[in-house]
């Protein structure tokens, strides 16, 4: 049987159409409004505060604000007027994130690799580097658009086959694979270079963010190919975040000589 690809490009090419910009000026596909994207960030996160028990640690949920809302100061004018709700999760995981709907979540766990404040400041600074560059916007957004393509590229491309189904079945691998997970990663890397600016910009040493994945290095790394995996390897990140002090260190070597360094603890 011939299966014919035309509809298949044709409905991919989807994706080429109402792209915006990144922060960084990187060609994006986001499509969904920020209205929805925010109204699913505040379900979650109401969510995630009825399963998971806040930190009853004032002093820690204080120096996590106060590392959250210098942060949030250095942001672009429409993210630094909105009123951020910022929660300490009593959980063992070593994450926090940050949602549409201006809802940040910093789990315990963390604290315990993330030695001082700017190493703090780097997680959280990448967390908001995804909100502020509609990385979940873009990520639904090309997820819907590839699953779409193929179902209508599938519908278009005849009778039902064996052969056709295992094409399609590679078709949809591919698209994980070559499309899905490399925007992932680009993702990942995007938000560790502007979260290093807003790192530095709010007064915390953009150095501590390698010091920081070293740390996470010493739980092990993952054991996923990078190919494979939505994440760059730490050891990837670490070369990235290197490569890019030269331009942020500088902005928080003036601040301290201003007596602005951040001082959350």
């Amino acid at each position: 049987m011939k299966v014919s690809f035309k509809a298949v490009i044709a409905a991919a090419l989807v994706v080429m159409v109402g792209c915006s910009t990144s922060p960084t000026g990187r060609k994006q596909f986001a499509v969904l409004p920020d209205d929805q994207m925010n109204e699913m960030g505040v379900q979650s996160f109401t969510e995630m505060k009825k399963e998971i028990p806040k930190s009853s640690n004032t002093n820690l949920r204080d120096q996590v604000q106060c590392v959250a809302d210098s942060l949030i100061a250095v942001l672009p004018e429409k993210y630094r007027k909105q009123d951020w709700e910022v929660v300490l999760f009593d959980d063992k995981q070593v994450n926090a994130f940050a949602l549409p709907g201006y809802k940040i979540g910093v789990y315990t766990g963390l604290l315990k690799v993330a030695d001082n404040q700017s190493q703090l400041a780097a997680v959280v600074g990448h967390e908001l580097a995804h909100v502020i560059a509609r990385h979940g916007n873009e990520r639904v957004s090309t997820q819907l658009a590839t699953s779409q393509a193929l179902a209508l590229g599938y519908q278009l491309s005849g009778e039902e086959s064996p052969e056709k189904i295992a094409i399609f079945q590679a078709l949809g691998l591919g698209a994980q694979v070559g499309i899905i997970l490399p925007f992932s990663r680009t993702h990942e890397t995007e938000a560790d270079l502007l979260g290093l600016d807003y790192m530095a910009k709010a007064g915390f040493d953009p150095r501590e963010s390698v010091q920081l994945w070293r740390n996470m290095s010493k739980g092990g790394e993952s054991k996923t190919p990078e190919l494979l995996s939505t994440h760059p390897s730490n050891a990837h990140r670490i070369k990235n975040l290197q490569a890019d002090l030269p331009k942020t260190l500088p902005i928080y070597e003036n601040l301290v000589a201003q007596n602005k360094a951040a001082k959350c603890y």
